[in-house]
């Protein structure tokens, strides 16, 4: 006598239990998929290209960070990370250029500043005593 099949969708293989053994008893398998660690997409510095345009912008530098910023989100977003890695770090090397100058113009200040003010106060008190010229 030959076995009809019915039609449907094939069955699985199954392991027949053995004698004396019921489901709970059987083991399971479990599966491991095992991926591989994606590589993080690289730094586009928007933020700091932000702060260096509105408070430190030096010869333009900010914004031409800020421009290079935006370039690296673009390549980024399409997928290009060579691309976004390039402008990515233009834009950082452009705000450590332009916050290095601003510090550096912030120093000068403060030394023009301060030995301006030393120059008055000798000034104001050569004024104050007339007679007094040099050490005797």
């Amino acid at each position: 006598m030959e076995r009809v099949r019915a039609p449907g969708p094939a069955l699985p293989p199954y392991e027949p239990l053995m004698d004396g053994m019921d489901v709970e008893g059987k083991t399971r398998s479990t599966v491991v998929t095992v991926e591989t660690p994606l590589v993080p997409p690289p730094r586009d510095h928007l933020a700091w290209s932000l702060c260096t345009t509105l408070y430190a912008n030096v010869c333009c530098l900010g914004f031409l960070a800020l421009v290079f910023s935006v370039k690296s989100r673009d390549r980024k977003v399409l997928g290009d990370y060579s691309g976004a890695l390039s402008y990515g770090s233009t834009a950082k090397y452009l705000n450590i250029t332009a916050h290095l100058i601003n510090v550096f113009l912030i120093i000068l200040i403060i030394a023009l500043v301060a030995s301006g003010t030393i120059v008055l106060a000798n000034i104001f008190n050569h004024q104050q005593h007339p007679e007094f010229i040099g050490p005797t």
